[in-house]
This record gives C-alpha cells, structure tokens and sequence, in this order.
C-alpha cells in the first residue's frame, strides 16, 4: 500500500481533475483543491475532507497563494496535478487575438506558473508534477490551432522541467487524452453524429471516460523511476491508424 501524501491539484472540479481527486481521496492521501468556481470546490471539498481554495491559475500571484495556503494546512507536499484547461475548436483564421491569448494563458502559462512554483515547493525532498496535454499537440487536426499550440506547449514544459529538476528527485510527466467525456466536451459529445465520427477517429472505437485518464495521472503519481514523458491515454488516437473493413 502506498504511503499517505500530500497532494494539490488545480482545476479539481473540471471533468478530469474531479476524478483524479476521488481517486486519490480514496487511497487515503490528504489533498487541497483549487479551481474557480468556489461553490463547486466547497462542496467537493465537503464530500472529500478536503481543504481548498479559489484561484485564477493563469494569475501566478494567485497560483503562489495557493501553494502558500497548501504547505501550511497540509506540512508541505509530494506532488502536484494541473487539470486547468478549456476548449477552442477555431481555424486559425476565425481565432481572434483574445481567444488565442486566452487559450494560452488557460493551458500554458497557468501549467508554468504550477510548474515554478512546484519545482520550488518540492526541492527539498522531491515529489511528482503531472500536467495535461492532449492528442491534438502530438497529431494534426483541423480547426484545432490554438489549443494544440497551447497543448504542444506544455509537452515542452514537461520535458524541459524534467530535465532541470531530476537531480532534486522532482518527476515531471504528462498525460495526452484523445477526446474524453466530460463536461468541457459536451457540446461535441451530446451530438450523435459528431460522437459517433470522433469514436471512429480513434483505433478503439470509442472516445475516453474521465476515469481512464484519472487512473493514468495516479500511475505517474506512483511511479518514482519515470520522469520526462508522454502518456497518450487516447484510444491510439495518436499513433495507431486502423483501416475500415
């Protein structure tokens, strides 16, 4: 069994970040949580035992606050989750300057301002840092320039970091979901037929549960001998083609 952490998890009410959170509740780890919406985070903080604390994490003054808040109520941590995200399916041509600002800053700055501040909060003892790209930075799709450049990004973030921290034990990986249901992507999979052409997209047949990818961060969580890597948990979205009869 393993031992009881710490754990800080951003973006703890979203689709993914829930899920990651009630998995790790249930193995017994302390958790704080931290998101936008207040009211949703009370009351999953409520259901878990868990301490939280609203924030803005593409503010990195707010993101600070909340490592600060984390370390005092929890001792310190062992590792820390970044679900932060949000959905823009635009050409590049129809994208304006402020969705693409915000798009980056959603996904990319927010996860470095996470990442600085981990690396710093972590040094002492080591710990895991888990981030999420996506299926789209690693295979071309149309309409997806913005949130793939952000995605594909933050994979560069990831192995970077990876590097320059391995020495103080800090791990640094992520997970790449192909499309996954939750309720960012409702409006592609409450439509019938845009689900049933995406499930087609994917070698399996099917997009992805948010529990699949949850039990993927809680491995490179686990797993102390992995660092700079990749985890496509994506149906082979991005790397296997399989031909129609």
């Amino acid at each position: 069994m393993n031992p009881c952490r710490a754990y800080l998890i951003f973006g703890a009410t979203g689709g993914i970040g829930s899920h990651v959170a009630r998995n790790l509740a249930a193995d017994g780890h302390r958790l704080f949580l931290s998101g936008r919406d207040e009211t949703k985070l009370a009351g999953l903080g409520r259901d878990l035992n868990a301490a939280w604390q609203s924030a803005d994490a593409t503010d990195s003054i707010q993101v600070n606050a909340v490592f600060a808040t984390a370390r005092e109520q929890l001792g310190g941590l062992d590792g820390v989750v970044h679900c932060v995200g949000s959905l823009l399916l635009k050409p590049a041509t129809r994208t304006t300057d402020t969705e693409w600002w915000n798009t980056i800053d959603t996904h990319l700055s927010s996860a470095f301002y996470v990442v600085r501040e981990a690396a710093g909060t972590l040094a002492a003892k080591g710990g895991a840092v888990v981030l999420l790209s996506s299926a789209a930075a690693r295979h071309g799709f149309a309409n997806h320039e913005a949130i793939a450049a952000a995605k594909a990004g933050i994979i560069g973030l990831t192995l970077s970091a990876a590097a320059t921290y391995a020495r103080q034990k800090i791990r640094l990986n992520c997970v790449a979901p192909g499309l996954t249901r939750t309720p960012l992507t409702a409006g592609l999979t409450g439509n019938e037929t845009m689900l049933k052409n995406s499930a087609a997209m994917h070698a399996l047949g099917r997009i992805g549960e948010p529990e699949e990818v949850a039990a993927a961060v809680r491995f490179l969580l686990d797993s102390e001998w992995i660092t700079g890597q990749v985890l496509g948990i994506d149906g082979g979205l991005s790397s296997v083609y399989v031909r129609s009869a």
